[in-house]
């Protein structure tokens, strides 16, 4: 899933996703950290005038950086559970030499403690060589369920160099410290959301000082950072801050059905009502001995605790979903999309072939899908009457084995036929742009046991490669990496991800299902790049046609048309 954080299901905070689902999505950020780009080829130490102070960063020969730079101030103390303020002016100059501590997380699996600081809101810029000027910007988001990650952990050199942009990669509050709620903070306030916002605010008012048009913002993430991006285009303290959109894997009507992976009812939602966290955080209050009732000084209490007290595994998991139904997410994020009450920038979106697998894989050994019997019983398990439909659009014996017959039909469930939904809505609007990952022989990357009757294929997360410096590639693999960096740089620099010398790249309509959806599929070799009707291929028609998987709250918050429209993100 896209990075899993919390599975809310109906009336239920406790029940959740399994800790191996987080395990993986950790793995997936941590895999694509490769050396810390501070490691200079040259001596030189470039400084920059920013709002706070100048910076000092290092040369690489085509690039400079720039890393661990604070973009607020630190929400340590009495500052922990509050909206970010404006990190403090430095008369002297900040060695930018090195990344900045990661936000509080721990690892996914064991007893081991957290690692990162509450001093964390720091970001890293990286540039073109030389004092170029007038290069859009593309701001990433990171992975990791919002609960795991970091932006230094993503070496962005191949699309800086090759797309002649800036690109600038964010921490923001994980877990309990930045999705918390509670009634003396009246509500939710999705400080990591925030945080990210006030990043958009510091590159808006610094992209020219690192020769970027702060006119020309493009934000984008994968999976638990493609939510962010969803999320940026729905809140209204996004307006004026980006100007285009990327969203990887993860979109705003993202949801997974129950029984999917273990025999649990949960149902994944990476977005939940206000309330839900809100009476979490009072649950979580009396837990730790801080207010009984609905005492003043519960979050004074909460403040005066230790990190290690709340960065557990079960209050860094139950608090890992973005709240709607407030200021800062007026809307479920989808029906905010399906009432045109979004930003009006260009987007692309779009999904990789196979998502499922990476996250079906680490729990198959204890929860198989042996055969067609086993499949059959999932079927009805999660889809009840339903099932028949469902089992007709994916016969098991289609498939090589009856588990990637399950993890064909949950990729198309949870996030290629959503995302495609998300699609329509906001082509009515603006240009929209779909694509499908199809490289089934992109390189595994994360350190996971995988089978041969059970590869990884084109899953969840594996175009990170082909973006951002991982693993060394092969020759189909880097051409299609090169590819993709122009169409993805070219998009931040025009809004359109055509041009010469490359496959057309056709717009979403939009037009309900059945009508087609014409995306770009991106696969190395001679013909990995075509367009495909993605509606057809991923039988849509069928999953359109299913209720959302999170039941009757998903579509908790105020009605649509008493809610105002957020301004143009331009």
């Amino acid at each position: 899933m896209p990075l899993p954080g919390t599975a809310r299901p109906t009336g239920s905070l406790r029940s959740r996703v399994p800790t191996v689902l987080l395990a993986a999505a950790f793995l997936l950020a941590a895999a694509a950290a490769g050396p810390s780009a501070a490691q200079a080829r040259g001596g030189e130490r470039p400084v920059v005038d920013t709002s706070e102070g100048a910076v000092r960063g290092r040369s690489h020969g085509s690039y400079d950086t720039f890393e661990g730079i604070p973009y607020a101030a630190p929400p340590i103390g009495s500052l922990r559970w509050r909206l970010p303020l404006p990190a403090p002016h430095r008369p002297a100059v900040l060695d930018a030499g090195a990344p900045g501590s990661s936000c509080v997380q721990l690892p996914p699996l064991g007893p081991a403690a957290a690692t990162g600081s509450e001093d964390c809101l720091f970001l890293n810029v990286t540039t073109p060589a030389g004092r170029g000027r007038g290069r859009p910007v593309m701001v990433w988001f990171h992975p990791g369920g919002f609960r795991d990650g970091s932006g230094a952990a993503y070496r962005p050199e191949p699309l800086v160099v090759r797309g002649d942009v800036v690109v600038v990669t964010v921490n923001y509050r994980l877990g309990v410290f930045g999705l918390f709620g509670h009634p003396e903070l009246g509500g939710a306030p999705n400080f990591a959301l925030a945080d990210q916002q006030a990043a958009l605010r510091w590159v808006r008012a610094n992209a020219v000082a690192f020769g970027g048009d702060p006119d020309r913002v493009t934000v984008f993430g994968v999976s638990a950072g493609g939510l962010s991006v969803c999320a940026h285009l729905v809140s209204p303290a996004s307006a004026g801050l980006f100007g285009r959109a990327v969203a990887q894997s993860g979109s705003c009507s993202t949801t997974m059905p129950p029984y999917a992976l273990l025999p649990t009812p949960a149902v994944y939602e990476p977005f939940v009502p206000e309330r839900r966290t809100v009476a979490a955080g009072a649950g979580a209050a009396r837990e730790l001995g801080c207010g009984a009732g609905q005492s003043s000084a519960a979050l004074d209490c909460l403040r005066g605790l230790d990190a290690a007290r709340l960065a557990t595994p079960e209050l860094m998991e139950r608090f890992s979903a973005l709240s709607y139904g407030n200021g800062s997410l007026p809307l479920a994020p989808r029906r905010a999309l399906e009432s045109g009450r979004f930003h009006r920038v260009p987007v692309v979106q779009g999904t990789s072939r196979d998502e499922m697998r990476l996250f079906l894989s680490q729990v198959l050994p204890s929860y198989p899908v042996p055969d067609e019997r086993a499949y059959r019983e999932r079927l009805v398990r999660s889809f009840g009457a339903s099932a028949p439909a469902v089992g007709a659009a994916y016969p098991a014996n289609r498939y090589p084995t009856a588990a990637l017959a399950w993890a064909g039909l949950l990729s198309d469930a949870s996030f290629t036929c959503p995302a495609l939904r998300d699609g329509g809505a906001l082509a009515r609007h603006v240009p929209t742009y779909g694509y499908r990952f199809s490289d089934r022989d992109a390189p595994v990357f994360v350190p996971l046991p995988q089978s041969p009757e059970f590869p990884f294929g084109a899953t969840h997360g594996f175009e990170l490669p082909y973006l951002f410096h991982v693993v060394d590639l092969a020759p189909p693999q880097r051409a299609l990496s090169e590819r993709m960096t122009e169409y993805w740089t070219r998009f931040a620099r025009t809004g359109s991800p055509n041009g010469p010398n490359a496959p057309a790249w056709p717009p979403l309509t939009a037009a309900p299902s059945p009508a087609p959806a014409s995306v770009l599929s991106l696969a190395a070799g001679p013909d990995g790049i075509r367009t495909l009707d993605a509606r057809a291929e991923h039988h849509c028609a069928l999953w359109d046609s299913l209720p959302p998987f999170g039941g009757p709250e998903g579509t908790d918050g105020p009605d649509p048309a008493e809610t105002p429209e957020p301004p143009d993100g331009r």
